[in-house]
């Protein structure tokens, strides 16, 4: 009795994940998904990507588009493969989305991709131009030139400042407290206003650019730190510490997009203070003794600057000093085309040209 129980709980069990298994199957036949590319699958900017759906094959097709980042690219009456081209698409994971109409019924389907660069940054040299002192007290945080002069902000809670400075003497024309509970970061002059960037309290300031009083402030969104700071004219460029550049309403503060930096080696982490100069972006990465030229719409690190020989020799005392009065600091004097470059409590203020030879 108890033998023959087993045998028909036995078989009940086994016909039930039959049946279950063929509904699945079934069920998955009917699925509309990527065929091409796999999910997170990495391409080097530049190479067509061959983008090809899985379609059961009593589905009768209309239309299908294909949009990457929400952008259509292509149209098909039929379920043939389509090519993407990644030529000018920013670094970074894209979202593709695939519409398909088959009669009455709309059907959307979604896949990611990273874009990488396989290209080698130009490797550039420096020649020195020019050696100013620069304030020793001074952690560098942020670094632009205006109207004749530096505008510098510095950082620790405490110590952090907002000033105006002669290039040839580093000494500041005037200069205002930024509040003790804030550290201070990357900034930068747009109209008769100076923003300044916190660091982990996810909070921007604006100065009057006349008088440095503080007007008002903003809160961070989607970003979480303030490191560097630019304005390409349009809207400001932002860094985080990663290997994001964010983009930034000039007027609102209203965070608008990101790119991701990548070089050959792959995404270019902790970036810190930022420069815009004919149309690309100049960073320093911190901890490295180096400027990255960034080109705004993809990401892609075209060029890069070593700038170890300007570190100062026997300065610093200990390790603590050294690990972290890094490089710090790209201004640019469009006027009479000028650059100039310093780091955190170093004692000179470089001007230097860049060059391929």
């Amino acid at each position: 009795m108890h033998f023959g129980l087993m045998r028909r709980i036995i078989t009940v069990l086994f016909l039930s994940t039959t049946l279950f298994q063929f509904a699945c199957s079934d069920k998955v036949g009917n699925y509309i998904t990527f065929k091409n590319p796999l999910q997170g699958e990495s391409f080097n900017s530049g190479k067509p990507v061959k983008i090809e759906l899985d379609i059961p094959e009593k589905t009768e097709i209309e239309t299908i588009s294909y949009l990457v980042d929400g952008k259509q690219f292509a149209e098909k009456p039929n379920k043939e493969f389509v090519t993407l081209d990644t030529q000018n698409l920013p670094l970074g994971y894209r979202l593709l989305t695939a519409i398909v109409k088959s009669g009455d019924k709309v059907d959307t389907i979604t896949n990611n991709i990273i874009l990488t660069t396989d290209k080698k940054p130009v490797k550039l040299k420096y020649t020195l131009v020019n050696t100013f002192p620069h304030d020793t007290s001074s952690y560098t945080q942020g670094l632009s030139f205006v109207d004749g002069k530096l505008l510098e902000s510095t950082g620790r809670k405490g110590l952090s400042q907002l000033k105006y400075v002669d290039v040839r003497t580093g000494k500041a024309i005037k200069s205002a407290q930024i509040k003790p509970e804030y550290f201070g970061e990357g900034s930068v002059n747009v109209g008769n206003q100076i923003i300044v960037l916190t660091w982990q309290e996810n909070v921007g300031l604006v100065y009057d650019a006349n008088t440095l009083e503080e007007k008002s402030t903003f809160p961070y969104q989607a970003s979480r730190e303030g490191w560097g700071l630019t304005y390409d004219g349009k809207q400001l460029l932002r860094s985080d510490g990663s290997n994001k550049i964010w983009f930034m309403n000039a007027e609102t503060f209203k965070e608008e997009g990101f790119i991701e930096v990548y070089d050959h080696k792959g995404a270019v982490e902790r970036l810190n203070e930022l420069e815009y100069i004919d149309g690309k972006l100049y960073a320093n990465v911190y901890g490295a003794n180096k400027i990255v030229i960034i080109d705004p719409k993809t990401g892609i690190v075209e060029a890069e600057v070593d700038l170890t020989k300007l570190v100062p020799k026997n300065y610093f005392k200990d390790d603590y000093e050294i690990g972290n009065n890094v490089l710090n600091g790209i201004a640019y004097d469009a006027a009479d085309k000028r650059l100039f470059v310093t780091g955190k409590k170093w004692p000179n203020l470089f001007e230097i040209t860049l060059s391929e030879k």
